[in-house]
């Protein structure tokens, strides 16, 4: 299981390109549907426990799945896996980046990536509006937060809104 977890979450570290938001793919396919580390509801219950928490959504994700799948020895695994691809290949690309920034190819591989991550993260949004999304009220705090990002509310806000909301409203 611990290798398994390793090799899962190293290649949502080395593929998962377009930053957090464009790896949720990637981390749904790999602990879900592929090895199913977890349910889609444990997703679900993961990604908004990350999305309200500082930092890498890659490096919460994967030591909440670790430690939901193996425990603490899991969390750790899973977390090395998803971070070494990351850090070595930005320490390559970043020198190559930094080198050869003003190249044509270079410039055009950058602004072809950016509608591919829109893409994805718009996928990803369709595929977990089933689960995330299971009541009217839900429906509608989906809705608000839509419309709050909208207006340029800052997404903290949001989310803390939406825990003191929830803690008191939808138990």
């Amino acid at each position: 299981m611990l290798l398994e977890l390793f090799w899962s979450w190293l290649r949502v570290g080395a593929f998962g390109f377009g930053g957090g938001p464009g790896m949720i793919p990637l981390m749904k396919a790999e602990c879900v549907d592929t090895s199913g580390f977890v349910t889609e509801a444990q997703f679900l219950d993961g990604l908004a426990a990350s999305s309200a928490l500082p930092g890498p959504i890659s490096a919460k994700m994967s030591i909440y799945v670790g430690m939901e799948s193996a425990g603490w020895p899991g969390a750790v695994v899973a977390f090395i896996g998803v971070m070494v691809p990351g850090v070595a290949l930005m320490s390559i690309i970043a020198s190559l980046l930094l080198r050869y920034r003003e190249h044509p190819a270079v410039g055009g591989a950058m602004n072809a990536m950016q509608p591919v991550v829109i893409g994805l993260l718009a996928w990803t949004v369709i595929s977990l509006i089933p689960g995330g999304v299971k009541t009217w009220q839900g429906g509608l705090l989906a809705g608000t937060a839509l419309l709050a990002m909208a207006l340029k509310v800052h997404p903290a806000i949001v989310i803390v809104a939406a825990i003191g909301i929830g803690a008191v409203w939808m138990r």
